[in-house]
Order: structure tokens, then C-alpha cells, then sequence
């Protein structure tokens, strides 16, 4: 098995129609995995959606809320962003070649089936993916299986020394995980999410009540 991305996907062209069609402002950019890493460091929450959607219980990169590890509140603000309760946890991705130094425990581990103890130097540092116990469900990233997120957490690296990011799956409460642009646009919408990363496409918070009569004309030159 060499991964769990067995749904359906969409062209880039066609999640463009989808956000056309919602009348959503938008930009197409030239690398989204650094946009999202800085989001990330600016201790934004992106909603990411790439790829075919998962087949499984968890969201392994395809369909995911992201947040910055080094902040403990992010668990309590993934978990109200959700509507759940907080005492759940949210889970780590790592890069697969940093993994060892970090986390004790079955490598790799790409499925994130497994509970690794999180070494004691860094508990404080990712506070966000740590339980109660010191342990931590794990995810690791491989560049040539999913190099898009390979690149972003690299970047996120760069940027803050953290090989690590928080991954929980992109749903809220009572409803399954996204699949469609629909679903994703439905749960952006609905929560206080602060980008949206759909392919090559990012929706910002704050651009959502931007005023004036120009978004046809960015949503025709971002398609463009």
C-alpha cells in the first residue's frame, strides 16, 4: 500500500471554476507550500486541501486543518475551531528524516497508527502535539511520496527550527471529513479558519469582507 490517497481528485482548472463559481476572492500563487508555511509561523490555521481526498479514519496530508506546534493554546483552538471537545488530541507530521530525533517509537510511520514518546528536549518545544503522558501519534512525511508537503514543512523549518506541524482532519463536528471543493468551501466558511490552500489557490480570511467592485476582475487574472 503505498499510500491512502484513494479518492477523487480535481485539475487545477477545475477547483478555479469551483471558486469562480462561489464568488470567492482569491490568488493563484506560484509555490502554496510557502505561503502556507508562513501562515503557519505567523501562528495561522490553514485549512489544506491537495490531492485526492484519503480513504481512512485520520487526515494524512490530503485533507487537514494545520497549526503551528509551538504554541499549547493551538490545541484548545483546533479543538473550538472543530466543535469538539477538548479534551481530543491533534497529532504531529514530521519530515520522515528528522523523525528519530524527536519522536521514540515505530519508523516510519506514514499512516499515523502508532503512539511514539516525544523526546523530553522537545516536549516544550511542540507542546501543541503532546499528551498528557508525553507521547505523541505520529505522522511521518516522505519528499517522494508527498513532496508538496514535504516542501511546506521544510520551509516551516526554516522559518521557525520546528520539522514539525500539527495535522487534524478537515471537518467540524457531526459532519465527515471534506472531500469536494464544496465541502471545503462550506467548512472554511463556517469556521474561524485563517487560509484556505485548495491546489494551487489560496483564500485568505480577511479578503472574504474585503469591500469594492474589483473581485471579478482578480478571480478572471488569477484564473489567468
Amino acid at each position: 500500500m503505498t499510500g491512502a490517497d484513494l479518492g477523487r481528485d480535481w485539475s487545477d482548472a477545475e477547483l478555479g471554476a469551483w471558486l469562480k463559481t462561489a464568488a470567492v476572492p482569491f490568488e493563484r500563487l506560484a509555490d502554496i507550500a510557502r505561503t502556507v508555511a508562513r501562515t503557519l509561523a505567523d501562528n495561522g490555521v490553514v485549512a489544506w486541501f491537495q490531492g485526492r481526498s484519503e480513504y481512512g479514519p485520520r487526515a494524512l496530508g490530503h485533507r487537514s486543518l494545520l497549526a503551528h506546534p509551538g504554541h499549547a493554546g493551538n490545541l484548545e483552538r483546533l479543538n473550538d475551531v472543530k466543535g469538539r471537545e477538548q479534551f481530543r488530541p491533534v497529532a504531529p507530521m514530521v519530515l520522515a528524516d528528522r523523525a528519530a530525533e524527536i519522536f521514540d517509537g515505530p519508523l516510519p510511520s506514514p499512516y499515523m497508527l502508532f503512539v511514539h514518546d516525544v523526546a523530553a528536549d522537545w516536549r516544550d518545544r511542540v507542546p501543541a502535539v503532546v499528551h498528557v503522558d508525553g507521547t505523541a501519534r505520529i505522522q511521518t512525511v516522505d519528499p517522494a511520496r508527498e513532496p508538496l508537503l514535504a516542501r511546506m514543512l521544510g520551509e516551516f523549518e526554516r522559518l521557525t527550527g520546528l520539522p514539525v506541524v500539527v495535522n487534524t482532519s478537515l471537518n467540524t463536528a457531526g459532519r465527515p471529513m471534506v472531500d469536494d471543493p464544496r465541502d471545503a468551501l462550506e467548512c472554511f466558511g463556517s469556521s474561524p479558519v485563517d487560509l484556505l490552500a485548495i491546489g494551487p489557490y489560496a483564500i485568505r480570511r480577511g479578503e472574504l469582507f474585503r469591500s469594492g467592485d474589483d473581485r471579478g476582475a482578480d478571480q478572471g487574472e488569477a484564473l489567468r
